[in-house]
């Protein structure tokens, strides 16, 4: 097994625990936890994807990383950020 397949059972796997979380309603899919995870999983796996020069992998992740970011950030409709 190659360095980048570790690389990226890794991301899948923070990926996928966080799915099944959510699929059993123990993690709401608004957390911050599960848009960490996501972030988290999606940008090892686009780093792991880049290692083996698979573009659309690095696109479909990268932008997969870049909306659990951005979640992370996202200030719920009808709060305030005061």
């Amino acid at each position: 097994m190659k360095v980048s397949d570790i690389i990226a059972s890794i991301g899948v796997i923070i990926l996928l625990v966080a799915f099944l979380l959510n699929l059993h309603k123990r993690l709401s899919a608004q957390s911050k936890i599960y848009s960490l995870l996501n972030f988290i999983g999606a940008g090892i796996c686009c780093f792991a994807s880049f290692m083996i020069k698979f573009y659309p992998f690095v696109i479909l992740e990268g932008i997969w990383a870049f909306v659990a970011l951005v979640s992370l950030f996202k200030v719920p409709r009808g709060t305030s950020s005061n």
